[in-house]
């Protein structure tokens, strides 16, 4: 189980948008894991907007605790992610027009393609997540991917606009959680 997960991607957001060598990922990584981190997630995004390749492969043999690596679900990124062999891999949707991942995986509309890189990854030993919505249908549809584990998206919950917006969605948050651990997933 992921205990406390720093993500790094941001460092790398600003180290891109100066057009320098630095703020360092693998300082940052680094001095994560001697202040305490349990793992340390990064996002490689098809468009390559803050994680780099080159920041994964440099990171990988230097980390003293987990990587978590977060791509989405296209060959090229699951190619990259056997290449890389991280602990973890978690399944992400993504959109190039996003700032940030908006919502969750629709594993029900991209079954197969889901089913296949989870397949693959697992064969390689990698444990994978599915980053999904907390919608009950989704979570089954997990399940029957061979995931073990599943991250619920909790932004809904973020944006609500009042107390009673808050409270439906962390109804909806608790029921689905429960399913997912009556399913046997580990819910990150």
């Amino acid at each position: 189980m992921i205990k406390l997960g720093v993500n790094i991607d941001h460092v790398a957001t600003i180290r891109q948008a100066r057009g320098t060598k630095y703020p360092s990922v693998v300082q940052a990584a680094l001095r994560a894991e001697q202040s305490g981190a349990d793992s340390i997630t990064l996002h490689l995004r098809e468009d390559r907007r803050h994680m780099q390749d080159a920041d994964i492969f440099a990171l990988r043999p230097l980390l003293q605790t987990k990587m978590n690596l977060e791509c989405a679900v296209t060959d090229e990124m699951i190619e990259i992610a056997l290449k890389v062999a991280p602990q973890d891999v978690c399944l992400v949707p993504e959109r190039r027009e996003e700032r940030t991942t908006e919502g969750g995986l629709d594993v029900i509309g991209h079954f197969d393609k889901v089913k296949k890189a989870v397949q693959r990854l697992g064969d390689a030993g990698i444990r994978t997540s599915l980053f999904i919505a907390p919608d009950l249908a989704q979570i089954d549809a997990a399940v029957k991917t061979g995931a073990p584990v599943v991250e619920l998206h909790t932004g809904t919950f973020a944006e609500a606009h009042n107390d009673a917006e808050q409270e439906a969605e962390i109804r909806r948050i608790e029921v689905a959680l429960h399913h997912a651990k009556d399913a046997h997933l580990v819910v990150n």
